[in-house]
């Protein structure tokens, strides 16, 4: 386990903090949102999606991504867990049309660090830094204003800029009740993992990812876009910015609608 946990701190470039703190905690997730990918390319590749040690081994030994499910509910909780934070898992609903999508769609860490943080790294809309869960007022972070707000059956909207991002239950989860969902967000027509390929990290000036077949690069909120007009600038693209190397290409879904919220 120890070889587990500081590979796991080599791969996002950080050192084993001396006390669990909040200030520690900030650093490790603004750390691994710019080094281990948000991504699904093992839906379209037709790889199983796998929990637990799996996931962390995805993670620390073949340097990838991964889903909320792999991310947020197995891998970063491990870590936390291991350098000596208590984590939660939280349900979540990701906010599409105005409205909150299925239970649970999306899943969250509850971090005790003297005060409840939220914690995700498996998502591309959230903050960039924990966000006070105990807090109404409005919480500022490089990826904009956050605020959390009192939604029915006690649980919270989280707010971005005004706009709702997602409804976070207030009971806790196992990471077996996600099970459920891996199924669905693979095999579902109506599935967005199903509908689009995407791999995406925080840079320090915005973003980068590839959606589809298009190289996206978010810089200081200008957005640049390039064409992957081949197998062989492709894998480029997935070396070069994600540290991926695949012996195959997933292929690229066609008729893209209502796709993952990347920014």
């Amino acid at each position: 386990m120890r070889d587990d946990v500081d590979d796991y701190l080599k791969r996002i470039g950080a050192t084993r903090p001396w006390t669990a703190d909040a200030a520690a905690l900030a650093d490790l997730q603004e750390r691994h949102l710019m080094s281990v990918p948000f991504e699904n390319l093992d839906v379209h590749l037709g790889v199983p999606i796998e929990l637990g040690q799996a996931a962390v081994d995805k993670v620390v030994r073949r340097r990838r991504g991964g889903g909320c499910r792999e991310l947020n509910a197995s891998a970063f909780p491990f870590l936390l867990g291991a350098l000596g934070f208590t984590c939660v898992l939280l349900g979540g609903r990701v906010y599409r049309g105005g409205r909150p999508g299925i239970p649970p769609g999306h899943v969250l860490i509850r971090v005790e660090a003297s005060e409840p943080w939220l914690v995700d790294v498996g998502f591309g809309a959230g903050s960039l830094r924990p966000l006070r869960l105990d807090e109404r007022g409005p919480q500022h972070d490089p990826r904009g204003t956050f605020r959390f707000v009192e939604a029915p059956h006690g649980d919270l909207d989280l707010l971005r800029d005004g706009e709702p991002v997602y409804r976070i239950e207030s009971h806790p989860r196992e990471a077996d009740d996600f099970r459920p969902m891996v199924w669905w967000y693979r095999n579902s027509p109506d599935s967005p993992y199903a509908r689009h390929l995407f791999c995406t990290l925080v840079t320090e000036t915005g973003r980068i990812t590839i959606s589809n077949d298009t190289l996206v690069t978010t810089v200081h909120g200008n957005r640049y876009e390039r064409r992957l007009t081949s197998a062989a600038d492709t894998r480029r693209a997935y070396l070069e910015h994600f540290g991926i190397t695949l012996d195959r290409l997933p292929p690229v879904p066609q008729g893209l609608t209502n796709p993952i919220p990347l920014g």
